[in-house]
């Protein structure tokens, strides 16, 4: 073991556990550690300057150093630094919070629920679905179907709604009454001469199948992310989730709307469902709920589930869910002025002046040789790399293209993330139209290293 006293570097390899991270060849890459930021950037202790261009892991919206926050932080922290929410207990902070989420919340929510991080809410979510249908008489109504590609968290019930395999592999995962359909993924779904409303139409079909095959009756709830994240920033086609809900409502089950990306202003509008006609009965929201200064979540129910919620825990004596750290009030207040300054600062506005930058400088990509598609949508947006752009081949998965042009970027002074062998852009939102010419241009140098890397090791 490398003695207490050595570099940073080596400290890390001995005593972290990295989440989503190639543990055994950590030992031998060692991490990158982030030192200070500002704004739309960051520093790594060696005094490397990067625009992250991830704002994290989608989430610092207000990006970094914004005292705002931080005094909302510490004048909590200095009137009351914890309290909980068990047994009728509250705080101001949270009381706000709610009220100011309900505010600006989709049609029909109607009460929160807090949690900690995204995977808790949307763990909270299946257990509540559970509860709910036993409630309303309806006790073989508990599958929910997710989406293959989708990303809604780690929790085991999380973990098993995400639908990527290595979320699975080897963890015994999915665990029952969950299930996957396809993900609406217009390049790589669409079938040659199929507009996207025709596409949209095939995948409501393929859904409905799905829940006549399972049995209406037994299916509860469908959730998806208005922009699947994770699974490489796949931007939905025209049409889509109107005719998914269609399909839900024929059925009675119930729309979960996975916000944790979306919300707060990433698509342009306060949340992924405005901007895709989604219409939920439940709601999960986090990241950019605090700018990611703290961590919180929330789910946002409507009357129906609370309703049920209230007749369930009449009869057992207690809704026996909820954390030490549900709404605790430093998050809370931090939270609250996160929504605060959107508002102030009038962020929608900003996304939707700046956001035609940032796709039009993607889409001037789109002829580059290794560019098979370019998607986004606000700000947020993803550029997949293939082998050949007449078909579509894609490059095998042991060359890690895109993890290369990750790290080529990492060089250029550009943080962004490789999901497979698209790449991901999700800057705060406070970012300005030359630092996002400034992104883009250093992540072309990135995307000329990876050709000429292609070039001299793939053939």
């Amino acid at each position: 073991m490398n003695d207490i006293g050595n570099s940073p570097s080596a400290r890390d390899i001995e005593s972290v556990i990295h989440p989503y991270t190639n543990l055994d060849l950590h030992r031998r890459k060692g991490p990158m550690i982030i030192e200070k930021g500002k704004g739309v950037l960051v520093w790594d202790d060696e005094g490397s300057e990067y625009i992250e261009g991830m704002a994290g892991l989608w989430c610092a919206s207000f990006g970094f150093g914004e005292e705002e926050l931080i005094d909302a932080a510490v004048e909590q922290m200095r009137k009351l630094p914890f309290y909980h929410q068990f047994g009728h207990k509250s705080s101001m902070p949270s009381i706000d919070l709610a009220e100011k989420l309900l505010e600006i919340a989709p049609d029909g929510m109607s009460k929160v629920f807090f949690a900690n991080s995204g995977s808790e809410a949307n763990d909270s979510q299946v257990k509540l679905q559970w509860y709910v249908n036993n409630a309303l008489g309806r006790p073989q109504k508990k599958k929910i179907l997710a989406r293959i590609k989708g990303y809604h968290g780690v929790t085991v019930a999380a973990a098993s709604l995400t639908g990527l395999p290595a979320n699975h592999a080897e963890f015994d995962l999915p665990i029952a009454n969950i299930g996957h359909v396809d993900m609406a993924y217009p390049y790589r779904g669409m079938e040659p001469g199929e507009t996207e409303e025709e596409y949209s139409d095939r995948l409501a079909r393929q859904l409905e199948e799905r829940i006549l095959a399972e049995g209406p009756d037994t299916v509860a709830a469908f959730i998806a992310e208005p922009v699947c994240g994770a699974g490489g920033v796949l931007v939905p086609p025209a049409g889509y989730f109107p005719k998914i809900q269609a399909v839900l409502k024929k059925y009675d089950i119930m729309m979960i709307a996975d916000e944790v990306i979306c919300g707060f202003g990433r698509t342009g509008n306060m949340w992924g469902s405005q901007t895709y006609g989604i219409e939920p009965d439940t709601l999960s929201c986090a990241k950019q709920l605090s700018s990611a200064y703290l961590p919180i979540s929330a789910v946002m129910v409507n009357d129906r589930v609370h309703d049920a919620m209230i007749e369930q825990s009449k009869k057992i004596g207690t809704f026996a869910h909820g954390f030490t750290y549900s709404a605790h009030p430093v998050c809370a207040a931090v939270a609250l002025r996160t929504m605060q300054l959107m508002e102030e600062r009038k962020i929608l506005d900003h996304v939707r002046e700046v956001a035609p930058v940032m796709q039009g400088r993607m889409q001037k990509l789109a002829d580059h040789p290794l560019v098979g598609n370019v998607r986004g949508v606000g700000l947020v947006g993803a550029i997949e790399l293939v082998k050949d752009k007449a078909t579509k081949e894609a490059f095998d998965p042991k060359a890690m293209v895109g993890f290369n042009c990750a790290e080529f970027a990492l060089k250029h002074g550009l943080i962004t993330r490789a999901m497979g062998d698209s790449l991901g852009f999700c800057p705060p939102l406070i970012i300005t139209e030359s630092e996002i010419n400034e992104m883009f241009d250093r992540f072309e140098k990135a995307l000329e290293d990876t050709e000429r890397w292609i070039k001299a090791e793939l053939g």
